[in-house]
């Protein structure tokens, strides 16, 4: 079985949100959609609790601002083939091998390294997508928040409550979900699925809190085959 779960607004539903449930619906999974949350760590932990899922189910945590070009097939034998080996721990379309001490795996200078790994389409228009190649598919350290996968096992063991540590609710929790995994043994992975998000990457102020409350509690830099 596969689950969605998606954090969202009433008053803000984004323009192509309806072509996003849609697509989990004709895929099969089963979508629940966490409206007006407090928080994403509190929304993903809380709905997560809800759902009658076994150890071995795969939970998606997305955004809500995505929109799925994959072959709905192609997309669940992606996920479902990535998480079979019990040594994954979360798998998405974007991500790092190399998180630096500023905590910021998008970091342009690695990412001129070779570092990073995955690809997405980035734009705000679905006319004016740009093709954001961050290189080849593999093993990674941490993957971006926009698209999470992992099993219901896994969430249960990296835990999915906010950290006392952060001052907010909504940030880091990307990093912290999936770094927290690493450590415990996990490899992370980018894998082939295609999609687009919908936003330009602008941080909110809020962000830079919980990101010096997460370098404190990891030990940076931080980095995999």
């Amino acid at each position: 079985m596969i689950y969605s779960i998606i954090c969202s607004r009433k008053d803000k539903e984004p323009l192509n949100f309806k072509n996003l449930l849609k697509y989990f619906k004709d895929a099969n999974i089963d979508c629940r959609v966490a409206y007006d949350q407090e928080g994403i760590f509190q929304g993903y932990h809380k709905t997560v609790k809800e759902l009658n899922a076994k150890d071995d189910d795969i939970i998606i945590l997305c955004h809500d601002d995505i929109q799925i070009f994959s072959d709905r097939d192609q997309f669940v034998e992606i996920l479902t083939e990535a998480l079979i080996p019990q040594d994954v721990g979360f798998v998405g379309p974007v991500g790092t091998t190399l998180l630096g001490t500023n905590a910021m795996w998008w970091d342009p200078q690695l990412r001129q390294q070779g570092y990073h790994r995955g690809f997405v389409f980035q734009g705000s228009d679905i006319k004016k997508l740009i093709p954001n190649y961050f290189g080849h598919h593999g093993n990674v350290v941490v993957l971006d928040g926009l698209f999470l996968a992992a099993r219901k096992s896994t969430l249960d063991l990296v835990g999915l409550n906010k950290p006392k540590e952060f001052p907010n609710g909504w940030d880091y929790y990307d990093l912290f979900y999936t770094l927290t995994a690493y450590e415990r043994g996990f490899n992370n992975k980018t894998v082939p699925i295609i999609l687009t998000h919908y936003s330009d990457g602008v941080m909110r102020p809020t962000w830079d809190e919980n990101r010096k409350e997460f370098r404190k509690m990891f030990r940076l830099p931080t980095r995999c085959n």
